[in-house]
């Protein structure tokens, strides 16, 4: 990671990109402060196939869940429950 300041990123604008695409992170600073961060952009998917997989299937339980759920309750079941037993 290399930070630098503003006056400096101006001057130098062109290499701190190359920097950057070649995966280098780079901050820009005002007054010591840092106001901006260059990173590069990620070429690899964010999420791997795996995951997705994974995903879809907590998807698909929770699917099964509530219906077996919307199967016990009938509406009159339902209906009663809300009712208050005054």
């Amino acid at each position: 990671m290399q930070s630098v300041g503003i006056y400096e990123a101006k001057t130098r604008f062109s290499a701190l990109i190359e920097m950057v695409e070649q995966g280098e992170e780079v901050r820009i600073t005002r007054h010591g402060k840092e106001v901006v961060r260059m990173l590069p952009v990620r070429r690899k998917p964010v999420i791997t196939d795996e995951q997705i997989a994974r995903e879809l299937e907590q998807i698909s339980a929770l699917q099964q869940t509530v219906k077996a759920q919307a199967a016990t309750d009938s509406i009159a079941n339902l209906r009663h429950t809300g009712r208050s037993q005054a």
